[in-house]
């Protein structure tokens, strides 16, 4: 009896028996099965040496695939667990998962790791891709591998492998005289991992994210395919530090954050300027799109956020409070309340598409750990709209969405644009039917726009799926950005209506959208993509006036009312101070345009213009300069 194995071409082969990927991959040719990291079968991932059922797909993957990284993430991971107990044998290992871009492992030791012991720990994790030991799999009895890992001290692995499910295999990996638990799969030997790797910070956690638990050290790491790609992330890192908007934030004087007010942000003259640019560019999208602009409350009873099913699906999520007996909920979103404000009326199908916009501030109780900055905030605002339409025309505002959305990415200064489709997710509301025919509804509406996009199983709201647009900034760094998702499931829990041409009560399908998503969020993507230097009609401050001499404030005065009277923001700086200290300190500010005046450019009815980033200056004529400065300083819209 043989066996038969299908490949990714089409192509088959056939054994006398059940064989492994790293045979496979020897059959087709030397090189290949010494290049082989594991494979892929049936879509699943397994390691390269066990044996594979008949009929089934085989696909070899190999360093260059994309399922490389993860492997070589995972097995970094352990290596430096490894590492750890052969250099510090009294510390336990807990877990260790991959993250984007790298991956971390957390310890349990008394004494706490020191920026010299990543360097150690990372020279023998050297040592150990150097050995080449065999990583294998091995299939354990429950109770023979609880024995194990507390005869060994390792308390917190025990405790892992008592909260299985009892009917989940436990499987160990054993790579030298280390054996760790976990489900795999992972490369055939530690050579594999190669140079690619190296250890970023050590950090704080608790056990299983529980304060209450057993406070440990994480050890975070990254690791690529090679040492090219290490270097070319470990300069990406070195280039977002420099864009930091925290750090440029302070620089520009933009706004600040305190901790009697964690997650929120107290916005400066300046940064509230780049906030009104912003919005009033949206407002404008949003009026040229056939928007209406609406207003909901802050707070509502919760009896509407149990209707809604956030109730259910994210009231750990959310603020609450209290008045004359009654609990009432912070808004994380204007979804519900602007099915209320559709609701005030009875509609014809004659009047939708219904679409209205908020600039709505929402509250979100995040995990003070995962705050970051004004990226990562517990109150901002969206530019939140939602369209109130009939199946029939969800296509038409896709497509329109989608043209909006990629108009206004290009006025901000983005290019390198992607477009997911993220799917079902384990916890939602709503029929798999209802389900089919949302996530088929958004497929057919970006197929209409002419899009290519990737899938995300899994990764769509509770209430329905949703297109995301993810935007690449200038060091190649990508951000999930915009929005529209489909959802009939808040209209029937919400009772909203519209009466068709049969006179019948129908329910609308409900659309949320959004262009920039949080405000906050998007403001400090911009600072970071444009390093601070932001165009000069994005700018807070697009034009300093600087004069040499005092002698000049008069003709300052006079340059500064003429910009002003053309709708360009300016500020003077008069101070007796030399004009090259004047210069830097406004560079160092980012403004965009710095006008330096003397008695030559008064005599001659001139300006002479320094740009940001360079050490030229320009003389051009007053009002050639102020008509150039108006246009570019108008919203490009």
């Amino acid at each position: 009896m043989s066996v038969s194995y299908r490949l990714p071409d089409g192509a088959s082969m056939e054994f006398e028996q059940p064989v492994s990927a790293l045979e496979i991959a020897g059959r087709i040719s030397k090189k290949l099965a010494k290049q082989a990291l594991a494979a892929k079968v049936n879509g699943n991932l397994i390691d390269v040496y066990l044996p594979i059922d008949d009929g089934a797909t085989v696909e070899i993957i190999t360093r260059d695939t994309d399922d490389a990284l993860e492997l070589i993430r995972h097995d970094a991971a352990h290596v430096m667990a490894e590492a750890v107990q052969e250099l510090f044998p009294d510390t336990q290992v807990t877990i260790g998962p991959t993250i984007e871009n790298g991956f971390y492992y957390d310890f349990h030791r008394a004494e706490p790791f020191t920026p010299d012991d990543l360097k150690t720990i990372e020279k023998r994790m050297q040592d150990i891709v150097r050995r080449n030991e065999d990583i294998r799999r091995e299939v354990w009895d429950r109770d023979e591998a609880i024995a194990f890992f507390l005869n060994a001290g390792e308390e917190f692995k025990a405790e892992i492998i008592r909260d299985l499910p009892a009917d989940q295999e436990v499987s160990l990996y054993r790579q030298g005289d280390f054996i760790d638990l976990c489900r795999g799969p992972h490369l055939p030997s530690t050579s594999k991992l190669g140079d690619g790797f190296k250890l970023t910070k050590v950090a704080g956690a608790y056990w299983r994210g529980d304060a209450t638990k057993a406070q440990l050290q994480r050890i975070y790491g990254t690791a690529w395919r090679d040492k090219k790609e290490l270097n070319a992330y470990l300069k990406q890192l070195e280039e977002a530090a420099k864009r930091d908007h925290r750090k440029l934030g302070k620089e520009m004087d933009l706004f600040h954050q305190q901790e009697e007010a964690p997650g929120m942000v107290f916005w400066h003259p300046r940064g509230w300027a780049i906030w009104q640019k912003v919005e009033q560019y949206v407002r404008k999208v949003y009026r040229d799109s056939g928007y209406q602009e609406v207003r909901g409350p802050q707070i509502m009873d919760v009896s509407l956020w149990k209707r809604s099913g956030h109730w259910d699906n994210y009231q750990e999520n959310m603020f609450f409070t209290e008045s004359e007996k009654r609990t009432y909920a912070v808004k994380p979103m204007n979804c519900p309340g602007h099915v209320q404000i559709y609701n005030a009326a009875l509609h014809s199908y004659r009047d939708l598409p219904i679409r209205y916009a908020e600039f709505g501030g929402c509250h979100r109780n995040e995990p003070s750990g995962a705050l970051h900055g004004i990226m990562r905030v517990r109150a901002f605002t969206q530019d939140d709209g939602h369209i109130f339409c009939t199946e029939d025309q969800v296509e038409a505002e896709v497509t329109a969405f989608h043209k909006q959305a990629m108009a206004v990415y290009a006025d901000f200064g983005f290019e390198n644009i992607s477009v997911k489709l993220a799917l079902r997710p384990d916890k939602r509301i709503g029929t798999d039917e209802a389900w089919d025919k949302a996530e088929n509804g958004l497929r057919a509406a970006l197929s209409n726009a002419g899009v290519q996009w990737e899938e995300l199983p899994g990764e769509g709201a509770f209430y329905g799926p949703k297109i995301e647009y993810h935007l690449k900034d200038s060091i190649g760094r990508a951000w999930q950005m915009g929005t529209v998702q489909f959802d009939p499931m808040m209209p029937e829990r919400l009772d909203a209506e519209y009466v068709d041409e049969n006179s019948q009560r129908q329910r609308p399908i409900m659309l949320h959208r959004a262009i920039v998503g949080s405000m906050e969020r998007f403001i400090g993507i911009l600072i970071e993509h444009h390093a601070g230097h932001l165009p000069l009609w994005l700018a807070p401050v697009p034009v300093v006036i600087a004069t040499i001499t005092n002698a000049a404030d008069d003709y300052a005065r006079t340059v500064k009312a003429k910009l002003e009277a053309a709708g360009v923001t300016v500020e003077m700086d008069l101070r007796n101070e030399k004009i090259g200290y004047k210069v830097r300190e406004h560079s160092r500010a980012k403004v965009p345009v710095i006008l330096v005046l003397g008695k030559q450019e008064e005599e001659e009815q001139q300006v002479a213009i320094r740009r940001l980033g360079s050490q030229a200056t320009e003389t051009v004529a007053l009002d050639e300069a102020v008509a150039n400065l108006a246009d570019a300083t108008r919203l490009p819209i």
